[in-house]
């Protein structure tokens, strides 16, 4: 056993892999805690819209939720254009007083209605939140409109009224207001909200450990092929096995009833390119410094994962981890892939982007091939001048 645990740790791959263990452990830990602490304080940078078309009720309720309400808030005048930004996820919620608020919150036989608009292709936090934010609303516009509809409805001879009989009137006139939560790009389901998070982990992960297979590969054919052999061959097998692997995943999704709001072909051309970029830019940094280039995939794995906006909204994180995520292509591959899986504006800005990275990472690879082989050709050139 001596001996064997010896020969173990002669091996330099025995060291990598408890540094590789150790590296995971510190890292994450100091990512994820720097990265997620004090996001229960940023609630003030989500964002809602109130739009009133109440001339009488609103007036009151629109400004007073606008000033006490703890997030961005602000009012429009055109449903339609907020919906428009709820759907690009420049809003998290719309409130929407209509123009007949006041009537019905006012007459003794209806009920009226503040509807309140989300967009579920979002993380899971926004949509918890923003429903508690519609309750405490509701219940809030329900007491402005009962002492209002009190006085509207009854007048001077409110006052006059005993107790008792003021206190039945007061309860006769309550719940007059109700929540109306309308919800656009429905999720089905917790299974279907984790398909982002996970594409991304997945995708990422299975990126790094073939580019780690490939470095070592490349290594044992070295003494046989040259180094833009290396580098196209490497190339041409991301490209490839890409196509098959995004393949099988979206299957996987589809077979398992995974939602596909803009259908099979387009997420599995999503998730194709995808990996295609993961694979590019996290074999990048093998080019430059080999297996060690491990250690900055794994920060980068533990960075994207928090900056993505796959576990929690990129709009509660601090400014430094928001734009981190701008410079990381995860974060463009939760937006697409919501947008493909649950609904939204569309794909294209995001495969541009991911395109970009793709070239990034082949560029840079490229110069990396290029830099090495000017490293190695100097002592060959050095020793033939001696000779």
């Amino acid at each position: 056993m001596k001996s064997t645990l010896k020969a173990f740790f002669k091996r330099p791959t025995t060291i990598v892999g408890i540094v590789t263990a150790l590296m995971f452990q510190i890292i994450f830990s100091v990512v994820w805690m720097t990265g997620y602490n004090g996001v229960t304080d940023r609630i003030d940078h989500l964002k809602i819209a109130i739009v009133n078309e109440d001339q009488q009720f609103g007036q009151q309720i629109a400004p007073k939720l606008e000033k006490e309400l703890p997030f961005s808030m602000s009012q429009m005048n055109s449903l339609e254009e907020a919906k428009v930004q709820l759907n690009e996820r420049e809003l998290q919620m719309v409130i929407y007083l209509p123009a007949d608020f006041t009537q019905k919150a006012s007459s003794p036989e209806g009920h009226a209605s503040v509807q309140y608009f989300l967009n579920e292709s979002n993380p899971a936090l926004i949509k918890s939140m923003m429903s508690s934010v519609a309750n405490q609303v509701t219940a809030e516009v329900n007491k402005q409109a009962v002492a209002a509809g009190i006085q509207q409805t009854l007048g001077q001879v409110a006052a006059q009224l005993p107790a008792e009989q003021a206190s039945a009137v007061a309860q006769g006139l309550s719940e007059r207001v109700k929540a109306d939560i309308q919800s656009s790009n429905v999720v089905s389901g917790m299974n279907n909200q984790m398909v982002p998070m996970m594409m991304v982990l997945a995708s990422y992960v299975g990126a790094m450990i073939m580019g780690m297979n490939l470095e070592q590969s490349a290594m044992g054919v070295s003494g046989s092929t040259t180094r833009w052999n290396r580098f196209a061959a490497r190339s041409v097998i991301n490209i490839v096995s890409a196509v098959f692997v995004s393949l099988v995943g979206v299957s996987l999704i589809a077979a398992f009833g995974g939602q596909m709001e803009q259908g099979f072909l387009n997420l599995w051309l999503f998730l194709f390119v995808t990996l295609v970029t993961f694979m590019f830019i996290s074999q990048m940094f093998l080019y430059w410094f080999g297996m060690a280039g491990m250690l900055f995939n794994i920060i980068l794995l533990s960075s994207q994962l928090v900056t993505s906006g796959a576990i929690v909204p990129r709009e509660l994180l601090s400014g430094f981890f928001v734009r981190l995520g701008d410079l990381l292509p995860a974060t463009y591959a939760v937006e697409g892939g919501m947008n493909l899986l649950f609904g939204g504006p569309g794909m294209g800005k995001d495969i541009a982007v991911l395109l970009l990275f793709t070239v990034v990472g082949l560029v840079v690879s490229a110069i990396a091939v290029a830099v090495k082989r000017q490293r190695t050709a100097q002592p060959v050139g050095a020793l033939a001048k001696q000779q």
